[in-house]
């Protein structure tokens, strides 16, 4: 009996564990379903007014992917739409969850930003529309429910490739003297969207790019692919509606692909998610030449043919854990004040319950929906498949905020999906808000409060610590042999500017002199490409300098100091006087006598030359070599008693110099880069590993800094 017990509990034990190993198989099913409008006219939405679409191009989809690893479920599904709101896709999840296992928290739902779709947002000048709505809530149900339908074991893989000729900044920083309005009659617009179609008008770009192409695939335990989720940051191509726009060529494109090279491969679904797009287009202003791609189908298919070769060399693996988590909270609007309201209430009158037709009418409307609207809720989700990271936002991101998701993730393989789980518009980071344009105007497309997005990428990142159960990563820039050299030069500071925000500049020397960045400067730009400064391929980074400075106090240096920089001017010659000033030393809101001033002249014929100017005195010195716009080059100021030396781009002779000037004077501790004390002609462009040292330095030193 005893050995009939213990048999009988052995067999007991291994049915269990057998079991259990069974359920933590990954599983994953996939399904499309056409979500294309039934009923025309249809609204389409995407533009400032409204417009209808009678017929379809190509069609709209929805397309879901179902993971379980027999313990937790997750839904990935992307639909081909502009925007869809939280409300709406709340509903499809609840529906979803009573047809399917999936709980409604672990269904994440993002729309591909088509301009090209029917409308589902009221958004601008454009409603949703009410007679399509009920169709696409069924049917991206029914793309949830068929995908679970489909699930079977599976063994999941990532890719990633750069496509950097595929994406590029849109957004660019205005000169100062160029200001545009707002649709309020304000001159608020330092920055907007492809404001470099003239390049004159511009100092450069407000942030970076991602060029990421990544990809999370899954094929089953026989090696046949059952689905491939795909993201990139890419607005949207412009197509004629109805249209999927590049995002449905691709899916097609790549899942023709795979059905020719597997023929058991009959059912595969690709997809294509929403990176952080918001300040980015297909358009590299910066380009000498325009893009060769200058049709849809052209761009999709120099874009497939990176995926598809990515595709081949990914490596399948068992996803051992799954996990999903979900973040709600309330964000206040940017509402008018009583003065603003009253304005836009007298335009709303005029317009007697007509849809707005200029760009004042629609903008009057949107401040007082956002009146009656005054806050919303928003969902941040994180899920893990095995060693693989997904972050959402539910707004149009920009690139920078998924770099920011990214770099910080435990995890190196990170995926951030945009305008998922609610259609909450633009969260430029807070350091734009005082740069203005089409981004920062406050409408439902673009009206939550400045500090959205750092509260957004807050909860992902801590979203992505939970699901991980890893601290995230510490995002530091490598040293190469020229920032060494910096630091083998023994700086009192020494800031490289590669912060990914405000307010900190953070010191890289032990001396723990931390600056701060004023409003006016933005982040995380490709800084110079010198190799010396980095390691291992990786960008060097930089700020973009519009206005504000970077602060500091370096203490009382009377027998001489140093500074090392690294610059980039934006600012036509002509455009002004000084182009910008770099450095400057002197008491805060003056020019004081002894104050020292280093610069670009502006027009005139010192134009492109550095500048030092001491105190209040009408000399100023003039360097030998005109520095072309948008360019990196390095100087090193060097004062030694009564001796200043500034040096050019590691050069052994100066490119200006002065044995008699007045010494450093004590007091003077206050030092400004990227302005001047007075706040005057301050530096338009960027600027980078910036040194402060309480000695001269010596040519060789300067050499190696410089790295020459």
């Amino acid at each position: 009996m005893i050995r009939f017990c213990l048999a009988a509990a052995l067999a007991t034990t291994l049915t269990f564990l057998s079991n259990s190993a069974a359920l933590a198989e990954l599983q994953v099913g996939a399904a499309i379903v056409d979500v294309s409008p039934t009923q025309f006219p249809v609204l389409v939405n995407g533009g400032m007014t409204s417009k209808t679409a009678e017929q379809i191009k190509t069609p709209v989809s929805s397309r879901a992917i179902v993971i379980s690893d027999g313990s937790e479920s997750i839904a990935l599904v992307v639909v081909d739409s502009c925007m869809v709101p939280k409300m709406l896709l709340d509903d499809a999840k609840n529906r979803a969850a009573k047809r399917t296992q999936l709980k409604p928290d672990h269904i994440m739902i993002s729309a591909t930003h088509t301009h090209t779709a029917p409308s589902a947002f009221g958004a601008l000048g454009t409603d949703a529309d009410l007679t399509y709505i009920p169709l696409l809530r069924e049917r991206i149900v029914e793309s949830i429910v068929n995908a679970e339908a489909n699930m079977q074991p599976a063994r999941v893989g990532w890719g990633a490739a750069e496509a950097a000729e595929f994406t590029a900044l849109r957004r660019w920083i205005r000169r100062p003297d160029r200001i545009d309005n707002d649709p309020f009659g304000n001159p608020t617009v330092r920055a907007n969207m492809h404001a470099a179609r003239n390049p004159d008008d511009v100092t450069g770009e407000s942030g970076p790019e991602d060029p990421e192409l990544s990809m999370i695939a899954f094929e089953s335990n026989a090696g046949v692919p059952i689905a491939v989720l795909s993201n990139f940051s890419m607005h949207y191509f412009g197509d004629s509606p109805i249209s999927a726009d590049y995002y449905g060529l691709y899916c097609n494109g790549m899942q023709n692909y795979i059905q020719q090279k597997y023929p058991d491969a009959k059912n595969v679904v690709a997809t294509m998610s929403h990176g952080c797009s918001g300040d980015i287009w297909r358009r590299d202003y910066a380009a000498a030449e325009p893009s060769q791609y200058d049709t849809i189908q052209a761009y999709t298919d120099a874009l497939l043919n990176i995926a598809t070769e990515t595709l081949e060399t990914i490596e399948f693996d068992d996803a051992d854990t799954i996990d999903m988590a979900e973040s709600r909270f309330r964000l206040n609007y940017r509402v008018p004040d009583q003065q603003r309201l009253q304005w836009a209430q007298q335009i709303v009158d005029t317009l007697e319950g007509e849809l707005p037709k200029t760009t004042t009418e629609v903008y009057a409307r949107e401040q007082v929906l956002l009146h009656d609207l005054q806050s919303t809720e928003v969902v941040v989700q994180a899920m893990r498949i095995g060693d693989i990271a997904i972050a959402t936002t539910p707004n149009e991101t920009y690139a920078l905020s998924g770099l920011k998701l990214k770099q910080q993730s435990p995890f190196e393989k990170t995926m951030v999906i945009e305008l998922a789980n609610g259609a909450d518009g633009y969260i430029p980071p807070a350091e734009q808000h005082p740069l203005g344009g089409y981004n920062t105007w406050a409408a439902r497309s673009a009206g939550l409060e400045v500090q959205a997005e750092p509260k957004i990428v807050a909860a992902g990142m801590r979203l992505i610590e939970q699901v991980s159960g890893k601290p995230r990563r510490a995002v530091t820039q490598a040293k190469g042999p020229a920032c060494q050299a910096t630091l083998d030069a023994k700086p009192l500071a020494y800031w490289r500017l590669d912060e990914m925000e405000a307010p900190i500049a953070r010191d890289s020397s032990k001396n723990h002199r931390d600056a701060i960045y004023e409003p006016g400067v933005v982040f995380f730009l490709e800084g110079p490409a010198s190799a010396a400064l980095t390691a291992d391929g990786e960008p060097n980074r930089c700020a973009h300098f519009a206005g504000g400075r970077l602060r500091s106090r370096i203490g009382n240096t009377p027998q001489g100091y140093s500074v090392s920089m690294w610059f980039w001017n934006g600012m036509p010659d002509e455009a002004r006087e000084v182009s910008g000033w770099l450095f400057s030393r002197d008491h805060a809101h003056s020019i004081t006598k002894f104050g020292e001033h280093l610069g670009v002249a502006g027009s005139g014929d010192e134009a492109g030359r550095l500048i030092f100017k001491q105190g209040t005195s009408n000399e100023t010195l003039v360097g030998t070599t005109v520095i072309p716009r948008w360019t990196w080059n390095h100087l090193a100021l060097v004062r030694d008693g009564s001796k200043v030396r500034v040096y050019l781009n590691g050069n052994e002779t100066a490119e200006l110099q002065s044995d008699s000037v007045t010494e450093p004077q004590p007091g003077l501790d206050q030092i400004f880069v990227g302005g001047r004390s007075d706040n005057n002609s301050n530096w338009e462009g960027r600027l980078d590993e910036v040194a402060v040292f309480d000695r001269s330095l010596n040519a060789d030193e300067v050499k190696q800094i410089a790295a020459h």
